[in-house]
């Protein structure tokens, strides 16, 4: 296994985290402890998982390994620039303008060392951070994540926009919850504006996903279309009522951010007790091992037994809503 550090980006703390941990898990990986402050520790079982961590997550930076240079932080430095290769040196967690005295200095032993310094094409990256010890760390940069890529996936940019919808690095971070692996089959039965869907197949999954507003179904086909994703189904219907490809079909994970107030479509019912009828049904036709992930008000009513409430993070989307990520597993 290699020990990989995955830098968080800062948004929602306690997401980013849960984000971390579990597409690690989807490929081959587990949380590890590690004393290095600002950092997530995973484990990963080679090198190509590491790009296809990066490539997965929302809530993050990049992904680094420690530098062990069996001897002093100055000597790892020296030791790594005996490769001859260009280089930039950062400190973790603060702006890239400028340099203080440990960036400066790391800097001087890597030239010693036969390397270069490039601060705008470096060959390698590096990064200085500390331990809760105290202790200085040399990092380096193994894979990027690319956060403008996310970016390009924001509301405004789509055909079709509702302002209700999840921002896409939230989307993205609720699919990553589900710990989906490419071909899993994903449902949505609240499928709005098809963010959280679209996050998911993005991820490689096979998605499905109902509405029983015609303007939505419509509005989130042209979305996938604009991403360049596919559904394997979208119904318009009760999804209370509504199948899809028959009763025996199966998922790997359920993915829903349910209707919630008074400008929530809801046919006449109330939001709440359309997510009590529809959500237990659904559920129930998630596999064994498979996770519900449900993003929702604080103090939505919960999914009932036998499915329990694995974690639960909060963070505030907009300044007067806060949305809680919930994870469910079957009891037991």
């Amino acid at each position: 296994m290699i020990r990989v550090l995955v830098e968080p980006s800062g948004e929602a703390p306690g997401l980013a985290r849960l984000e971390a941990t579990s597409a690690a898990a989807a490929v081959g990986g587990r949380e590890r402890p590690t004393e290095i402050a600002g950092v997530i520790g995973v484990d990963l079982p080679d090198r190509p998982s590491i790009e296809r961590l990066a490539a997965r997550l929302a809530l993050a930076r990049r992904c680094l390994v420690e530098v062990d240079g069996g001897a002093s932080f100055g000597e790892a430095v020296a030791t790594e620039g005996n490769a001859g290769e260009s280089a930039v040196f950062r400190r973790l967690g603060r702006s890239p303008g400028g340099a203080d005295d440990g960036v400066r200095e790391a800097g001087r032993r890597y030239v010693g060392g036969g390397g270069t310094i490039d601060l705008e094409r470096p060959a390698r990256r590096y990064w200085i951070a500390e331990a809760t010890s105290g202790d200085s760390h040399l990092l380096r940069e193994v894979a990027a994540v690319d956060r403008a890529q996310s970016s390009a996936r924001r509301m405004p940019l789509l055909p079709f926009q509702r302002p209700v919808s999840l921002p896409p690095r939230l989307a993205r971070a609720a699919a990553n919850l589900t710990g989906l692996r490419p071909g899993d089959r994903v449902v949505d039965p609240f499928l709005g504006t098809g963010a959280l869907l679209a996050e998911a197949a993005l991820l490689g999954a096979t998605v499905y996903g109902i509405d029983r507003d015609p303007e939505m179904v419509r509005g989130a086909l042209r979305n996938f279309a604009h991403l360049g994703v596919e559904a394997a189904r979208i119904t318009e219907g009760d999804s209370g009522t509504v199948d899809l490809d028959g009763p025996d079909l199966r998922f790997d994970a359920l993915l829903t951010d349910p209707p919630y107030g008074r400008s929530s479509y809801a046919g006449g019912e109330r939001p709440a007790e359309v997510v009590a009828r529809v959500l237990p049904r659904w559920a129930e036709r998630v596999r064994d091992g498979g996770r519900v992930v449900v993003v929702s008000p604080e103090g939505s009513p919960v999914l009932p037994d036998p499915w329990a409430v694995r974690n639960a993070v909060s963070v505030r989307v907009h300044r007067s809503l806060t949305r809680e990520f919930r994870v469910y597993e079957r009891a037991g």
